[in-house]
């Protein structure tokens, strides 16, 4: 299901993405809490290309996405989510999709990241109809449940493309 599909969605318009730093990190920080019960967002912030991006909706924080580059070429969403109270409003595929295009900016091939299933069928649900596959599947001691790589090539927009 595309935005357009959900009468619940939440347009572009009212969603304000914003690339932070590391001085924002607690606003990422009590979303991580609240989402995860966890302190832990990613093991180490010094990565290259590190990305963190906000979802604001009226002037609200409502979702973040952390990711990094490989250095295989492959662009890692490391850990993302969105508040309860505005889920399913399409604002983890405004997120995605944002960091999808800074990443290709960034000359990245491709783009993965890692769910639990079993945990998050959203993110499962929404990596397929984004163009995702199926890249590998392990087992979590720690989380007790699945994990499914998830992974996509990225092209450039046409007008980039080199011919």
């Amino acid at each position: 299901m595309t935005n357009s599909d959900n009468t619940n969605a939440i347009s572009d318009r009212d969603i304000e993405i914003r690339e932070v730093g590391l001085d924002e990190l607690p606003v990422i920080s009590r979303m991580n809490w609240t989402l995860f019960n966890e302190r832990r967002i990613i093991n180490r912030f010094d990565r290259a290309d590190l990305m963190m991006l906000v979802a604001y909706a009226d002037g609200d924080p409502v979702g973040f996405k952390v990711g990094y580059g490989k250095a295989d070429g492959v662009y890692y969403s490391a850990k993302g989510g969105t508040v309860p109270l505005v889920r399913r409003r399409g604002i983890a595929r405004i997120l995605l999709d944002e960091m999808i295009d800074r990443a290709i900016k960034l000359g990245y091939q491709r783009f993965a990241f890692d769910t639990f299933p079993s945990l998050h069928v959203g993110m499962t649900l929404m990596a397929i109809d984004a163009g995702f596959v199926i890249n590998g599947v392990d087992y979590s001691e720690s989380m007790n449940a699945y994990r499914f790589r998830f992974i996509r090539d990225l092209v450039p927009p046409e007008d980039e493309a080199s011919y």
